[in-house]
């Protein structure tokens, strides 16, 4: 899905694609990360064949992805990725962030999620949601950054926290 995610103060945040594996395999390699997700570190291989998938787009025609990495314009160095999965005719978009530990506590998810948010708006959404653990409080902090709610609702062991969209 062909979408613009305009830059922040800190943050350039160009489409992820295959040639950004062996960075990103660095930025995501701390076990700690998938302890509310769970998983592990993929190997650079892995993520190549990965993000070429993400990068060629979903094969629903009904369902489009939007994935960028969170490049540092101080430095040029990636620092994670925020991700989209836009339904519903381009009206509901499923979020997610990961930054790497090295630069984790700076608001660098929360700026480049509401960056995110901001662009799918801009396109047309009318609704934001996104799946948290709840104790995993640093992504209770970005959703509410990025301006969503939680709700009651909780779907394999996390809470859905939403924004909807027409009321900004």
């Amino acid at each position: 899905m062909l979408l613009t995610v305009a830059p922040t103060p800190r943050l350039e945040l160009p489409p992820l694609g295959p040639a950004h594996a062996e960075e990103m395999a660095a930025v995501l390699a701390d076990p700690a990360l998938y302890a509310f997700t769970g998983g592990t570190p993929y190997g650079v291989e892995e993520l190549r064949a990965r993000y070429a998938r993400l990068a060629a787009g979903s094969p629903d025609p009904a369902v489009g992805w939007v994935n960028r990495v969170l490049r540092l314009r101080a430095d040029g160095r990636l620092a994670g990725y925020v991700q989209a999965t836009v339904t519903d005719g381009g009206r509901t978009a499923e979020v997610a962030w990961v930054v790497g530990t090295p630069w984790q506590g700076r608001g660098l998810a929360a700026e480049a999620a509401t960056a995110l948010v901001g662009a799918l708006a801009d396109a047309g959404a009318e609704l934001v949601v996104a799946h948290v653990h709840p104790e995993h409080r640093a992504s209770e902090r970005v959703a509410a950054a990025a301006g969503l709610h939680p709700t009651d609702r909780v779907h394999d062991g996390e809470r859905r926290w939403e924004a909807p969209l027409s009321a900004r």
